[in-house]
C-alpha cells in the first residue's frame, strides 16, 4: 500500500461513525412512540426515513444532528389543513415523545421536534407523502405545509456514488473532517451539493485509487476556492434551495495551500503532520513516523478536542484579543495580526468570542499553544484544554518570542459545534 493510501485509508477509518447502534435504537424507539400516538401500532417501526448526511451515507465520526422523517396516515391529512395546525401537529408530536422520554429535553422548533439526547439529537419531522413521492412538512411560521424531496437527493448521491466507484461519497467525508477541524459553518446538504458538482465536472476523479485522494483533495479545496460569491446553490438531485451559511472560499484557499504543502512532504517524516493540519488527528501516524512517536518527549503537553469530545461543527464562531498594557490605548488583536506586526512582551491579552450563532445553552473551552524553540527551550509548549478563565474570556500574557496559537471551541449537549483560532506572534522574551 502506497503512503497516500495508508494515510487516507486510516483517516477515513477512523472517521466512521462508532455509535450507529445507538443511534438506531433511538430512532426505532422514537418511531414506535409515533406510530402508536398516530397509527395505534404497537412495536412498529415501520413509516420512518432518515434523511440528512445520516441518510445520505456521509455522515462521519462524531454526527450530533439527525434528521428523521415520521411519515403520517394518509387518512389524518384533512384534519390538519387549518390555520394553526403546523403548530398542533408539532405540538402533538412533541407530546407523544415527551411522554416516552420525560427527562428529556422535548421541544417545537419551527419546522421539527428536537429531541436532545446525550452528544446527539434528533430532529424529528411530522411528513405526508405526496403522489410525486415529495413531502409536505409543517412551518409554524408560514402556519402552513411546505415540500421537501430528501429522496431524491438520497437517490443522487447514490448514483453518483456508484458511478464514482465509491469516491463521492469518500469525499464527502473528507470535506466534513477539514470542516471540523477549521470550524467552516457548511451544512451537510451544502457539503454534498458542492462534492457532487465537483465530481460531475471533474472527471479524472470519478474512478481513482485511494493512491490519489491526496490530488483530488487539493483539487476540490481549490474548486472550493474559487467559487463564486452566492447566497445559495441548487442541490443535488431535488434541485431545491440550500443555503450558504457564511463564505467559506478563503478557508478553502488555506486549506489547498496545505494540501499542497502534505503532498510536497510525501516520503518525509512530518508527512502525517502535514495532512493533520488539513484535517485533524483523525490522520493516523504512518510507519517511518510511529517509532518517532513513541519516543516524544514528556514535555508534550499538547491536547486535542477530539479526544475529550465529539467534533460536528454547524455554527460560526469569532474570537479576537484586546491587547492592554498600561500607558497605552486597548487595540485588537487582529488588526495587530492583519498589519504584519509583532507583539512585544508583557502585554495583556483578553481573548473573547465577538461574534456567534450558536443557540444557548452552550459551554467554551480554549487552548493555548506556545510554538517555536523558545517554546521548547522553556519546556512551555502548553496546549492543554481549558476553559475560560473570566465569564466566557480567556487572559493571557504574552511572555516570549514565537508565533502562538489560541483555539477557541463551542461545546453544545457534549459536542464541538463551532470553533475558531487566532495567531499570537510574539516578538521578543523576557526574563
Amino acid at each position: 500500500m502506497s503512503q497516500v493510501s495508508e494515510i487516507f485509508d486510516g483517516l477515513l477509518d477512523n472517521l466512521r461513525v462508532d455509535n450507529s447502534g445507538t443511534l438506531a435504537m433511538r430512532r426505532d424507539q422514537i418511531t414506535k412512540v409515533l406510530n402508536r400516538e398516530f397509527r395505534y401500532l404497537d412495536d412498529s417501526t415501520n413509516h420512518k426515513l432518515m434523511v440528512g448526511s445520516y441518510g445520505r451515507w456521509t455522515a462521519i465520526k462524531g454526527i450530533s444532528d439527525l434528521d428523521l422523517l415520521f411519515i403520517l396516515p394518509p387518512a389524518i391529512r384533512g384534519d390538519y389543513n387549518s390555520d394553526g395546525d403546523a403548530s398542533r401537529i408539532l405540538s402533538r408530536t412533541r407530546e407523544a415523545i415527551q411522554a416516552r422520554y420525560p427527562g428529556t429535553s422535548v421541544t417545537v422548533d419551527r419546522l421539527v421536534v428536537v429531541v436532545e439526547f446525550a452528544n446527539f439529537m434528533f430532529e424529528v419531522q411530522p411528513v405526508f407523502v405526496n403522489d410525486d413521492e415529495s413531502f409536505s412538512y409543517p412551518d409554524t411560521y408560514a402556519d402552513g405545509w411546505k415540500i421537501t424531496k430528501p429522496r431524491e437527493e438520497i437517490s443522487a448521491m447514490r448514483s453518483e456514488n456508484l458511478s464514482t466507484k465509491g469516491n463521492l461519497r469518500q469525499l464527502c467525508k473528507l470535506a466534513r473532517a477539514w470542516k471540523n477541524k477549521h470550524g467552516v459553518a457548511l451544512g451537510g446538504l451544502l457539503i454534498d451539493t458542492l462534492a457532487y458538482n465537483f465530481m460531475t465536472t471533474n472527471p479524472d476523479y470519478r474512478s481513482i485509487a485511494m493512491s490519489s485522494y491526496d490530488e483530488m483533495v487539493r483539487d476540490f479545496f481549490l474548486f472550493l476556492a474559487e467559487q463564486p460569491d452566492q447566497e445559495r446553490y441548487l442541490a443535488l438531485g431535488s434541485r431545491q434551495h440550500v443555503r450558504v451559511k457564511k463564505k467559506f472560499q478563503r478557508k478553502a484557499k488555506k486549506a489547498y495551500d496545505l494540501s499542497v504543502e502534505a503532498i510536497e512532504a510525501e516520503g518525509q517524516k512530518n508527512v502525517s503532520k502535514k495532512w493533520r493540519a488539513v484535517f485533524g488527528n483523525s490522520v493516523p501516524i504512518v510507519d517511518v513516523l510511529k517509532s518517532l512517536s513513541a519516543g516524544a518527549s514528556p514535555d508534550e503537553t499538547e491536547e486535542f478536542i477530539e479526544d475529550q469530545y465529539y467534533l460536528d461543527v454547524r455554527y460560526d464562531v469569532t474570537i479576537d484579543c484586546t491587547v492592554t498594557q498600561d500607558g497605552f490605548r486597548p487595540h485588537s488583536l487582529r488588526d495587530t495580526v492583519r498589519l504584519s506586526r509583532l507583539l512585544p512582551a508583557k502585554k495583556e491579552l483578553t481573548f473573547k468570542i465577538i461574534g456567534s450563532d450558536v443557540p444557548e445553552p452552550f459551554d467554551v473551552r480554549w487552548k493555548v499553544l506556545n510554538r517555536g524553540p523558545e517554546a521548547e527551550r522553556r519546556k512551555s509548549v502548553r496546549g492543554q484544554i481549558i476553559e475560560s478563565s473570566h465569564g466566557r474570556d480567556r487572559r493571557e500574557v504574552t511572555s516570549f518570542r514565537g508565533r502562538h496559537l489560541v483555539e477557541c471551541y463551542i461545546v453544545r449537549n457534549g459536542v464541538v459545534v463551532a470553533r475558531d483560532d487566532i495567531e499570537v506572534p510574539i516578538s521578543s522574551a523576557f526574563n
